[in-house]
């Protein structure tokens, strides 16, 4: 898909859950080839806004139109695993629909982690057990990643690691990319827009636009702002399908 695709159009939805408004009047659009970041405090709606992307849950009004066929790959923030399950990296990697062990291991090595392979999933460390659930979704040949957390308990090294090695699959693939994250300061840096999410689209645009905007001063302090100032975006800015509020 060139850069120009639509993936996702989101147009006006609202979701209510339990008889309170969640998400309202929210619109966007998310692009091959395209870095987009959501931020927002907790309960702003994150989690139910990619559930809506994912196809989980149907907004009472509103519309979503997804590209034809559309394959998504899915990296939740966390994976629980009984300590008495006896698995294999490799066998969990079977258990997402892809059972070739050489199409396995190049896609481990994409992401760092094929010394991974044939050990027990419980005993890897938390930054490759971030890399594993990063090859699953790419297991899928997705033409839209969606990262929930992607660096959870990595330590900071690693964190750079994994907003290159993201920066690299958006390269190398050309999928769009949809990341949730609440580190403000090293996904500025690795993103190519930023949507500051509060129930609503409170702003969005160029890392360093958003920054500076009221809402986002409102939500996070300028100290914030201040802080994220040193962080430089290498992106090109690529504006096309997100509408500002």
């Amino acid at each position: 898909m060139n850069k120009q695709t639509s993936l996702i159009s989101i147009e006006k939805i609202q979701v209510t859950l339990q008889k309170q408004v969640i998400l309202q009047d929210i619109s966007l659009n998310l692009h091959a080839n395209q870095i987009i970041t959501l931020i927002g405090p907790n309960g702003a709606g994150k989690t139910t806004l990619v559930r809506v992307i994912l196809g989980l849950l149907k907004p009472e009004y509103g519309q979503v139109q997804r590209h034809p066929n559309i394959r998504i790959g899915y990296m939740p923030q966390r994976l629980q695993v009984d300590v008495t399950l006896p698995i294999t990296v490799e066998r969990f990697l079977q258990l997402s629909g892809t059972t070739e062990t050489a199409k396995i291991q190049q896609t481990l090595s994409e992401v760092g982690a094929s010394q991974t392979l044939k050990r027990p999933l419980q005993q890897i460390s938390g930054g490759e057990m971030q890399r594993v659930l990063l090859a699953r979704a790419l297991l899928r040949n997705p033409d839209l990643l969606v990262l929930d957390e992607p660096i959870q308990g990595v330590d900071v090294a690693g964190q750079y690691e994994l907003y290159e090695l993201i920066a690299a699959i958006r390269q190398q693939h050309g999928c769009g990319i949809l990341m949730v994250s609440h580190d403000l300061h090293l996904v500025m840096a690795a993103t190519d827009w930023v949507i500051c999410l509060n129930q609503h689209i409170c702003c969005s645009g160029h890392p360093e636009t958003v920054t500076q905007h009221p809402a986002y001063l409102a939500l996070f302090g300028r100290r914030a702002a201040h802080d994220l100032a040193i962080y430089t975006h290498h992106h090109q800015c690529q504006k096309h399908g997100i509408v500002e509020k």
